[in-house]
């Protein structure tokens, strides 16, 4: 396993493009792309402020740069460099911006939800669509890019439009059985679209492309419901985070509840293996201290080293009792994630922040689980085996597989905590995110 050395990153805006040839990341107004794999930089934009987000075209040639507090988006073309695109909302506002599946239209969202303007770079026309609905997930496109689902809010009542991305008409405009639309997601397939309501209202409801209510699905009532949703990549599964810290899975023939999984504080099942994170300081010989000591020898001396051991069940594991009389109080399950192969679903309960929960979802049991010494920050899965990197504010990067799991620390001088990480698509290094720096890790192919 190789390391770069660090680079300079603001707001966590480093992403791989598509096609994993080049990686964009942003300081401040400026915007870097390197090639993949060597890191040189192939170009270098200036944008007209400080850069809040960015989004690659899904053919990898156009990067979109936007610029909230200005209400601009900035559209930089990789094969012509000379090229550029500024799309200001001036008054309106900007609060979302994001490619349709095509790579030629721009999605913007003005301030207080008002509309969403779709821009074309091709024709340089302009479409509107109104009454989108403020809602954590509103807009989404179907897999394959032909479809698109959006959430509106008029007369108080929910609404689903569903457009045809080639020509942006409405296919089908539908009303909701929600009291307050949280979210929505297509399957895989794009047959399907799952719709969630807010927290205070346990509700899934499931549509078909032609807008008819598939199935709703209600856990229980009175109490905090959906926290956090995923679709297995086979669109079978329909997984669901819920505050009462359980995932339960519903399969697409009945879309009904086949198992739930719960995230007690005590494994105790015999089966279930635990990967403990344990620190060790390396020893140092006494008698190759100097004073002053040599660097190398200082930060040896003040390095620690991890690992993991395996622990006898049955293992309790850190918990945390939420604060009650908070807003988004930290409980439920906050992450969810299926591998690519469809056989693993990786979980975290807030409750419990130190621990990823594994689970084979062949046989719909427990699997895994791995205790860390800090809080889960992100995990995400290798898009091409079932291999899941997980990073937890520190200078580590930690690797679990079905063969086993690994610490590694990034040979950096200084405070590196990685935050955030992501996989290029070929599987064969990834992006290890801080607050101000950030490093590629490349990692041997393994042949699955």
């Amino acid at each position: 396993m190789d390391f770069s050395e660090l680079f300079k990153l603001s707001g966590l805006l480093g992403r791989f493009s598509p096609d994993g040839k080049c990686l964009a990341s942003c300081v401040q107004y400026r915007l870097v792309v390197r090639d993949a794999n060597t890191l040189q930089i192939l170009q270098l934009y200036t944008c007209l402020d400080q850069i809040q987000y960015i989004e690659w075209s899904s053919d990898s040639l156009f990067i979109l740069c936007a610029m909230y507090k200005r209400g601009i988006v900035q559209v930089w073309s990789l094969e012509q460099p000379d090229w550029h695109c500024k799309i200001d909302e001036g008054s309106a506002g900007l609060v979302a911006s994001c490619w349709s599946p095509d790579g030629r239209h721009i999605l913007n969202t003005t301030e207080f939800h008002l509309r969403i303007t779709v821009w074309s770079l091709c024709t340089k026309s302009v479409s509107y669509i109104k009454y989108p609905k403020a809602c954590q997930q509103g807009i989404a496109f179907t897999r394959d890019g032909r479809y698109m689902a959006v959430a509106e809010r008029r007369d108080c009542k929910d609404f689903i439009s569903i457009f045809v991305c080639s020509d942006w008409q409405l296919l089908r405009h539908f009303d909701t059985e929600t009291q307050d639309l949280f979210g929505i997601e297509w399957a895989p397939n794009g047959c399907v679209l799952a719709v969630w309501d807010t927290c205070l209202e346990y509700k899934i409801l499931l549509y078909s492309l032609d807008g008819r209510l598939l199935s709703t699905y209600r856990a229980y009532e009175w109490s905090l419901g959906v926290k956090s949703i995923a679709w297995s990549p086979s669109s079978q599964f329909l997984a669901i985070g819920s505050y009462d810290e359980k995932v339960r899975i519903l399969n697409h023939v009945t879309w009904k509840k086949i198992t739930e999984f719960e995230h007690p504080a005590t494994i105790a099942n015999k089966r279930t293996i635990v990967y403990k994170e344990v620190e060790k300081s390396p020893s140092v010989e006494t008698e190759r201290l100097s004073f002053p000591p040599t660097r190398a020898l200082a930060s040896s001396l003040f390095s620690t080293q991890s690992k993991y051991d395996i622990s006898q069940v049955p293992v309790s594991l850190h918990y945390v009792k939420p604060v009650a009389d908070r807003a988004n109080p930290k409980m439920g399950i906050g992450m969810l994630a299926f591998s690519p192969d469809n056989c693993f679903l990786a979980t975290k309960n807030d409750n419990i922040p130190n621990a990823v929960w594994i689970w084979d979802i062949q046989k719909l049991k427990l699997f895994v689980v791995l205790e860390q010494l800090c809080a889960i920050q992100s995990f995400q899965w290798d898009p091409r085996q079932p291999r899941l990197a997980v990073c937890t504010g520190n200078s580590r990067v930690y690797l679990w597989s079905p063969a086993g799991c690994v610490a590694v620390q990034v040979p950096v001088e200084g405070d590196f905590q990685i935050v955030s990480l992501s996989w290029r698509s070929s599987g064969d290094s990834m992006a290890l995110l801080s607050k101000d720096n950030f490093c590629v890790c490349y990692l041997e192919r393994e042949e699955v």
